[in-house]
């Protein structure tokens, strides 16, 4: 994947608002699948220009947060460590990482987690079981080993529009793939055995 080509591409997102309007519905998604195969914002713009305006933000989210996952599982899957799923249909696997599967997801900083970034940092297991327990409520929700990638801008609090930083997000993902060792996995157990999760932090202006 041509990783600087799909960040210029979702840069051009940034000016217009980030809105959901509504939370995710299946008729919604079916009316904005294409999104799949759109791989330029203004072909997007061009698909979308007569849905109403809900309808019309809610697809250029999708295909934002879309590109901008499928560009962390590429960056993961270069790595002669991590093997990609072969099963795209699978929920709970979207790569191994020395043999250990991991679903990703990309996730804002939490504004309900409550507490500041700096303190997450040094409590990761306290913000990651929040994260299991508040978010991916619908077809996603899972109790199994998942890898968080979470972004925080700082200050402005706009921490959707770093998951245009592609180059970034390539230098925090080969740093932690290349060091990567079980025993920084956090173990939880949510009652149904035993959890691995951990964190790679994507802060503004630093790895």
């Amino acid at each position: 994947m041509d990783l600087l080509r799909v960040e210029k591409e979702l840069k051009k997102r940034l000016c217009y608002p980030y809105r959901w309007g509504r939370k995710q519905s299946d008729s919604w998604d079916r009316d904005t699948n294409f999104i799949y195969k759109t791989y330029t914002f203004e072909s997007l713009l061009k698909k979308t220009e007569q849905f109403s305006q809900e309808l019309r933000d809610y697809a250029l989210n999708r295909w934002y947060n879309y590109w901008s996952a499928m560009v962390a599982e590429d960056i993961f899957t270069s790595h002669d460590n991590v093997e990609a799923n072969k099963n795209i249909y699978d929920k709970l696997i979207d790569f191994k990482i020395t043999d250990i599967p991991f679903d990703h997801k990309t996730s804002i900083f939490p504004k309900g987690f409550g507490k500041p970034y700096e303190y997450a940092k040094e409590h990761k297991k306290e913000l990651i079981q929040w994260l299991y327990e508040n978010q991916s409520q619908e077809g996603r929700k899972h109790l199994k080993n998942r890898l968080f990638v979470v972004l925080y801008d700082g200050l402005e609090m706009q921490h959707w529009k770093m998951k245009s930083e592609i180059i970034q997000l390539k230098s925090s993902i080969d740093i932690y793939i290349n060091n990567f060792s079980t025993e920084n996995l956090c173990k939880l157990d949510f009652g149904a055995g035993e959890v691995l999760s951990d964190i790679i932090w994507l802060q503004k202006g630093k790895n």
